[in-house]
């Protein structure tokens, strides 16, 4: 299923330009519903194109029928997405160019060190200057801050050396990373706004160290609170989270759009109708840093 309906809005569609890329490991649930309203609301908001990725470079992880699953409860939940899907499966020579300019610039080098030897904490630096051994995987040099101000998070100074050391871009499984390839393709879809989960915050600053050293613009940032449990843990896939697709769909609507510091009106009932509330009330200032109110 690549794509369906495609509601467009009227006027210049070309200035916001957001996403949405879940990785095919299971259905929806509702936190990532929530990153997948907030990410809509704010791209549809400032009249622009939202578009979805399937990350699905790492086949391993990939569970049959999950894609189009998502795809189908987008629908359900009225969520709309513009042009074709992107698959990442798609892209491994945009993905291996990349590397290759960055091999060329000096950014990169062979790493021999499992993931044991590499610990748990920022990776020591054992290769940087010369590999013991035969490279197991390929790192990024990252010695240096990424500072960028965040719509919901506020200002954010990231020290790569300490918070990741040098991190990797091509796995010792022949995968390309998670930060390469979601950089890249960012910036090969001209994706203007990422609107996604505080989970991810760590990610960013590696994702936009990956994309100035490529020469692509990096996009703006909002981080919206991770959804919870009752414990307190986030909501996963792989801690078996509810599918959203079990409740009815404006019942999850309702619930993500009031996590979201927007709850609406009692008497819409319809999806669309809660959908386009949200597109004409979204303001991320509403949107809370953190929310210890859970949405499941």
């Amino acid at each position: 299923m690549e794509s369906t309906r495609h509601r467009g809005i009227a006027g210049d569609r070309r200035t916001t330009r957001g996403r949405f890329a879940p990785t095919p490991n299971g259905p929806l649930h509702l936190g990532s519903v929530v990153a997948a309203l907030a990410s809509f609301l704010s791209a549809r908001r400032a009249r622009g194109e939202w578009h979805v990725r399937i990350d699905d470079v790492d086949v391993a992880r990939t569970v049959p029928g999950a894609a189009d699953a998502i795809l189908f409860e987008l629908e359900r939940l009225a969520l709309p997405w513009d042009g074709p899907v992107v698959r990442q499966r798609d892209n491994t020579e945009r993905y291996r160019a990349a590397l290759a300019t960055l091999a060329r610039e000096g950014r990169t080098f062979g790493c021999a060190c499992s993931r044991r030897e590499a610990g748990p904490g920022p990776y020591p630096g054992t290769c940087r200057n010369g590999s013991p051994g035969p490279a197991r995987s390929i790192r990024m040099r990252a010695d240096c801050i990424v500072a960028f101000r965040d719509r919901v998070q506020g200002d954010m100074t990231i020290d790569l050396a300490a918070e990741t050391g040098d991190f990797i871009v091509h796995r010792a499984d022949r995968v390309h990373a998670y930060h390469l390839a979601a950089a890249v393709d960012d910036g090969a879809l001209g994706v203007t706004e990422i609107v996604r989960g505080a989970d991810l915050l760590a990610s960013t600053g590696p994702q936009l160290h990956v994309q100035r050293a490529l020469g692509l613009p990096g996009p703006a940032y909002a981080h919206v609170p991770v959804a919870t449990t009752a414990a307190g843990a986030k909501l996963a896939k792989s801690s078996a989270a509810r599918p959203s697709a079990e409740r009815p769909a404006a019942d999850v609507l309702r619930r993500a759009l009031a996590f979201l510091g927007h709850a609406p009106p009692g008497e819409i009932e319809d999806p669309a109708g809660l959908v386009d509330w949200g597109v004409r009330s979204w303001d991320c200032s509403r949107v809370p840093r953190v929310r210890k109110a859970r949405v499941e």
